[in-house]
């Protein structure tokens, strides 16, 4: 019988797949380990083990339900540590006569299949991952025509197709939005839920990643991990969530404080990413709960959860398949400095960012205000090469895969694209860092000093970035407010500013 292969990548281990819902014996599925995968940038420690255990569970699963299964694992002999060469040292010693594959969430694997299937002297096939609510070309079909691609009309739109929290077409509680509720400071002596996390061994893993000499950072303890590498413990985690975080997860989304590094945020980010759970049975169990307990579970918390995994998360897939490859090359404000040192080791005498990056490096995950407020602030404001700043979350986050970093990063944190997903650059002084967090007051610069000794960074930087950048940005509506009170603060001020900007940016790595 005509022998068919079909390869899984380390993002598709989507156990509800049609594809396996009937066993053939002339069907093999190929998923491996890789140094092209593990190479291309510097990889946490618990995101490499992460991927390998989840991909080696699936494989385990695949095999128990009947089916034929190929898993080359990282240091086997016969690893030709490619796609491409694995794939058709298989197709020759099998005989396979058709390949297929699943549609990579990565631009540049998808080029790279394309034209390898466009070599193959067998025919080939794509499938689709059904994983997301929307395809790839959805966002731009619905923007045709537009210059901007506002996420809020997309969302809306969305909760309209798939009918989740509307009513007759209008939003279940008289709003589509309840953001500004969604922005509170925990308060002082507030207890968030004990994270749940798991408790295993990888040491073998953790073992062959160091034996084969790939390059990391982070931290891993190989014989407590604590991330989910199975669909019934993403499940888990869901349960977990849904019952002990939703209550309070709307208030205290952008809320940081130190030595709470989960908070009320779900960390089901990883799950979703390599598709062991699906958004929509995430968002459907985050309803059902609601409805479950109307009394403990205000609306508010609701929705913003719902529109971090419906709204965000599929607006930025869309636009990286609307924009790749160019998106990647994009630096609209033309940046070229280095990323402090401090970025790898948490050595900082800023307390939220020694906070950030060490909990980064402790646990391979930062919630989204701490990236994009802490980690990604301090970056543009201080004009790090975004090529620096994508590599770097590229590789420190366990959920990092390149369309919805890259979007979140290049563009949202970044402004690198010139405003495609933000409308302003996402960049504030010590204010907003105060305001969410409760890092300041023990830190060892002052947040009230703008200049001299012990000032905060932020303060000066943040002025300094205006500054620079008047030409590009004086016209933005969003932010004519700043330059309104940068044009009436006093000549002798905004030379000190500048003057102690242009002092940290030079020792950028003693801070």
């Amino acid at each position: 019988m005509p022998q068919k292969l079909r390869l899984i990548l380390g993002d598709q281990l989507n156990y509800e797949h049609s594809w396996f819902r009937s066993l053939d014996d002339c069907t093999t599925y190929l998923m491996m380990e890789i140094r092209s995968e593990t190479d291309y940038t510097t990889h946490h420690i618990q995101k490499i083990t992460a991927f390998f255990f989840a991909m080696r569970n699936f494989a385990d699963w695949l095999k128990t339900a009947g089916h034929n299964v190929i898993y080359i694992k990282l240091g086997d002999a016969g690893n030709q540590q490619t796609f491409e060469a694995n794939i058709l040292k298989v197709i020759a010693e099998k005989e396979i006569c058709h390949f297929e594959y699943q549609l990579p969430d990565e631009y540049r694997i998808d080029i790279a299949l394309r034209n390898f299937c466009k070599s193959l002297a067998i025919t080939s096939d794509s499938a689709d991952t059904e994983h997301f609510y929307t395809t790839r070309e959805e966002l731009a079909d619905f923007f045709k025509g537009k210059t901007q691609y506002v996420m809020e009309t997309f969302y809306r739109a969305m909760r309209k197709k798939n009918n989740i929290l509307v009513f007759d077409s209008q939003p279940v509680g008289g709003q589509w939005n309840f953001d500004s509720d969604n922005r509170k400071k925990l308060p002082k002596g507030h207890t968030p839920p004990k994270p749940l996390v798991f408790d295993k061994d990888v040491s073998g893993i953790v073992s062959e990643i160091q034996k084969n000499d790939i390059s990391t950072m982070g931290t891993v303890d190989a014989h407590h991990f604590i991330w989910p590498t199975t669909r019934t413990e993403s499940l888990q985690l869901l349960n977990y969530f849904t019952e002990n975080c939703l209550p309070l997860f709307g208030s205290f989304q952008d809320a940081m404080a130190p030595g709470e590094w989960s908070i009320y945020h779900s960390r089901l980010s990883f799950s979703m990413n390599t598709k062991m759970i699906s958004p929509s049975e995430v968002v459907d169990a985050a309803i059902t709960e609601w409805q479950k307990r109307p009394d403990e579970i205000e609306l508010h918390q609701l929705e913003g959860f719902v529109r971090q995994i419906l709204g965000w998360r599929e607006y930025m897939r869309g636009i990286y398949w609307m924009k790749m490859p160019e998106f990647s090359q994009l630096n609209y404000f033309s940046h070229s400095n280095n990323l402090p040192e401090w970025f790898w080791t948490g050595k900082t005498k800023m307390h939220c960012l020694r906070e950030a990056i060490t909990q980064s490096l402790t646990y391979s995950y930062a919630h989204h205000i701490q990236r994009l407020m802490i980690t990604g602030n301090f970056a543009l404001l201080a004009g790090v090469d975004p090529d620096q700043v994508d590599d770097w979350y590229l590789g420190i986050y366990i959920d990092a895969i390149e369309w919805v970093e890259i979007t979140n990063t290049r563009g949202m944190s970044q402004f690198a694209d010139g405003g495609i997903i933000g409308t302003k650059p996402y960049v504030s002084s010590a204010t907003y860092i105060d305001k969410m967090s409760h890092y300041c007051g023990t830190c060892f610069y002052d947040k009230s000093k703008r200049t001299g000794p012990g000032a905060c960074p932020f303060n000066s930087l943040y002025w300094n970035f205006y500054d620079t950048n008047k030409e590009k940005l004086s016209k933005n509506t969003r932010v004519s407010m700043v330059y309104k009170i940068w044009d009436k603060m006093k000549p002798q001020e905004k030379v000190a500013l500048i003057e102690q900007a242009q002092y940290y940016l030079k020792n950028v790595n003693l801070l």
